[in-house]
């Protein structure tokens, strides 16, 4: 382990040193609380003629550089929508000189802020060689719901049945709240995140080397409302679902109602955010499915029907501290917790169950299996982060995050005589109860620029500890005792160590920009499994060393198109579930286990494509191809004549060649369109079992929506979300979609909002919210299963917010803004 440390430490002592250059640079803040402004404009004029030199965009932290520019007398203007601009005359620039004009203090312009609140259409979209980033007011249809809501809509984003979100056909992806990693389930994250919180969404496709290289789709990162100015901002909101259309004939009503509250305070040097959110989401539903076996000489049929609803609870919590004492130093402690229940019912009549012998002998079998699925998820993050930028344009960060998730929850599985319910065939109940521990560091260190360009480097470590007891019992129907069945039985643990060390190399020359990193990982696997009777006791381990390349290419043909090429390499690890060889009992016909041997899926990523913008509207595209080695998909055996075993392991190789879409269109001043789509060739080459595996097929899916302004209070928006038929290592899964509609009445000034949603409209003829799963393998099994869930749903949402000018607009486009220098 030391030599692996020692290889580490000597990688991250490979910098270059800085010489000199003729630069400007120096910090954007507002006057008022002394906090950077990211995206202000900076441009610098010649001074005898005003005409336009060179220019920037302010970062993050509200830092800006020029260089590359000939010596001369200047002036320099920055601005800020919202604020007044401010003008710093006589810059005398003389060869291999540096000037450093420290910060930039911008007052704030009443007006102006006003003009923003009252403007009839704001570009919400900010489409960036380097990412994309979406105002969630953009998908009104979202507001009353989770995070998930906001993400389907997405480009390259698509949402199944399951109501798993893929990218690029990629269920792998990091998401990121506030800049800050998760390592839990994001899917869980994601459900409990209410939607009202949330002020915008950025994709990073191709993150660079100081990001971490978990996902295979990337990351996403959530950055969620707080004010701008001092004062206090405070949004209400609330949802209530009407009775449902469509039921299904499910044994109990669906409920749709809860509330959030966003709050955030900042007074000078301090800024306070608090949330909460309470929401209850049911949804009815109902499965048709049809399954058939061979073993031996013997085939056994058994087609099914019945409910397939959910019943779904989550509760969070948010609380942040930040203090910034100087423009020098900033300090924040973060909190989020929550809780999700989720009740999944299957009450399946298994009607027409028979068994074909040699000769045309048939067994008939009826029974009816009541199925629910309990699945609780908890968690909690904790981080501190620490930020210190240097007089020279250097800056050291870092921060320290925890974060404990549990997912568990038990399964009851009954199969019942039918009619006769009060025959019990057979009682199990089996619980997979999963804590996770998890802590990351980072130190992260930019050098002052230089004319070499500019540096980042870094060093991570995470933790992971993931714990899983399985437990599986079943009544015995004489004695009434339950007892452990230890073949199905077990406890695992699954520890992670990864050390990780970066570079990062940036750099402008004219019209061009580089960027270059590698980020070097040695890990270690270590996961212990054990079943109940304690005879078996067995430690897989795993561990490598291993560097993720990176690099991006960006060419500004001119003010209004942008080309990009980018590289990226990436990794996606399973969860102890996905690595527990004992199986679960999913279903009466269903197994479920993973593959303690399984591998990490490592990835590759290449994209070309260009940024337009032409007055207000915007267009992206992007041509990409992705390897992804050691796949790991859901593949089935039969476990015996009336059951199939689901196991998750490693399938071969995936390739996928794509185009992918996205713009924002404004038609006339009250009518705009946004349109994301992605169309790929999807292909899976490898076996599994001692069987090939072959599958290739073309998918596309877009995200649509429009949005008509009648008058300044009152507007319509319509959306579709669609996703094609895609292959499987062992089938496909056919289309998939949600067409919704909302309708918005603004009162009080924009204060208070109410929105009248209709969810995946059908209207008994579309076939929205349906999708059937089909999988086979020649010989031995066939199984197609269409699952159907409620349509035509109706929510009320109502917003009601305090100081709204105060909230922060970050999707504005600025003077300079829109030239992106």
């Amino acid at each position: 382990m030391m030599k692996k440390l020692g290889f580490l430490i000597s990688f991250l002592l490979g910098v270059l040193p800085a010489i000199a250059q003729i630069q400007i640079k120096g910090k954007v803040f507002s006057k008022s609380d002394g906090i950077p402004l990211e995206f202000a404009s900076v441009a610098l004029y010649n001074f005898q003629d005003s005409s336009l030199v060179d220019g920037g965009i302010t970062d993050l932290e509200g830092i800006f550089l020029i260089d590359k520019i000939p010596a001369g007398n200047y002036y320099l203007v920055a601005s800020f929508l919202g604020f007044n601009s401010q003008t710093i005359p006589n810059l005398q620039v003389d060869r291999n000189q540096k000037i450093d004009l420290g910060i930039i203090f911008l007052d704030q312009d009443s007006q102006n802020l006003q003009a923003v609140e009252v403007e009839g259409q704001r570009i919400s979209t900010d489409f960036r060689p380097e990412k994309q980033s979406f105002s969630a007011e953009n998908f009104e249809a979202a507001q009353g719901g989770t995070a998930t809501d906001v993400l389907k809509n997405l480009p390259g984003v698509s949402i199944n049945g399951e109501g798993t979100l893929s990218i690029r056909g990629s269920s792998g992806f990091v998401v990121m709240i506030n800049g800050r990693p998760t390592q839990g389930d994001p899917m869980m994250l994601l459900g409990q995140l209410p939607a009202n919180s949330i002020e915008k969404v950025e994709w990073l496709s191709a993150p660079s080397a100081q990001y971490d290289s978990e996902g295979k789709a990337g990351i996403i990162n959530i950055t969620t409302k707080k004010g701008a100015t001092d004062g206090l901002y405070l949004q209400f909101n609330g949802k209530l679902g009407f009775p449902s259309i469509e039921n299904y004939d499910n044994k109990a009503p669906q409920q749709r109602y809860g509330g959030d509250f966003n709050l955030n305070y900042l007074k000078g040097k301090w800024d306070i955010s608090f949330g909460a959110s309470y929401q209850r989401n049911d949804q009815s539903g109902r499965r048709v499915g049809n399954v058939y076996t061979i073993s031996g000489d013997t085939t056994t049929y058994f087609p099914s029907e019945g409910e397939r609803s959910i019943d779904e609870q989550n509760y969070s919590g948010r609380f942040t501290v930040g203090y910034t004492p100087n423009p020098s130093n900033s300090l924040s402690l973060g909190f989020y917790a929550g809780v999700r229940d989720r009740i999944r019912t299957a009450d399946i009549l298994y009607y027409d169950n028979h068994k074909e012998f040699p000769g045309g002998e048939t067994l008939p079998f009826q029974y009816f299996n009541a199925n629910d699925q309990n699945r609780r998820g908890d968690f909690a993050l904790g981080s501190l982060d620490y930020v210190h930028s240097f007089s020279n344009g250097s800056k050291l960060s870092t921060s320290l995050l925890y974060e404990y998730s549990m997912l568990g929850g038990p399964t009851i599985n009954r199969n019942l005589g039918y009619p006769d319910l009060s025959i019990v065939y057979q009682d199990e109940y089996n619980t997979n109860d999963n804590p996770l521990n998890g802590v990351r560091y980072n130190l992260d260190y930019t050098f002052k620029p230089s004319s070499i360009g500019n540096f980042q480097v870094g060093y991570q470590y995470r933790f992971l500890d993931h714990f899983g007891d399985f437990l599986y019992e079943r009544k015995n129907n004489e004695s009434g005792i339950w007892e452990i069945v230890p073949e199905f039985s077990s406890e695992v643990d699954l520890k992670r160590i990864i050390h990780t060390g970066y570079i990062q190399w940036d750099k402008k020359r004219e019209k061009w920009s580089y960027s270059a990193g590698v980020r070097t990982e040695i890990m270690e696997r270590k996961f212990q499994l054990q079943d109940k009777s304690g005879s078996l006791d067995t430690t897989y381990l795993y561990d490598y060393i291993r560097p993720f390349f990176s690099g991006n290419i960006t060419y500004q043909a001119n003010k209004e198109l942008t080309w990009k090429l980018n590289f990226t390499q990436r990794v996606e690890r399973e969860t102890t579930f996905k690595m527990n060889p004992f199986p679960e009992r999913e279903h009466s016909e269903t197994l479920e286990q993973g593959d303690p041997n399984v591998l990490p899926e490592f990835i590759n990523t290449l994209e070309v494509g260009m940024v337009k913008t032409w007055k207000d509207n915007s267009f992206y595209a992007t041509a990409y191809f992705t390897q992804v080695e050691n796949l790991v998909n859901r593949v089935n055996t039969v476990y015996n004549d009336s059951i199939l075993n689901r196991i998750y392991s490693n399938v071969g190789t995936a390739k996928s060649i794509g185009l992918e879409l996205g713009t924002e269109l404004f038609f006339t001043e009250k009518w705009k369109g946004y349109v994301g789509g992605n169309v790929y060739h999807y292909s899976i080459q490898g076996e599994f079992d001692n069987r090939p595996v072959d599958q290739a097929a073309w998918v596309y899916s877009y995200n649509f929506n429009t949005t008509y302004n009648f008058t300044k209070s009152l507007s319509s928006q319509f959306s579709l979300n669609y996703l094609s038929k895609r292959v499987t290592a062992q089938g496909e899964d056919s289309r998939f979609y949600q067409p919704s509609l909302n309708i918005r009445k603004t009162f009080l000034d924009g204060q208070l909002a109410l929105n009248l949603v209709w969810q995946n409209i059908d209207l008994g003829v579309l076939k929205t919210n349906e999708q059937r799963i089909t999988t086979c393998r020649e010989g031995e099994f066939f199984t197609t299963t269409n699952y159907i869930y409620e349509v035509d749903m109706i929510l009320l949402n109502l917003s009601y917010t305090i100081n709204r000018s105060k909230n922060r607009a970050k999707f504005v486009k600025s003077e300079f803004g829109e030239k992106e220098f």
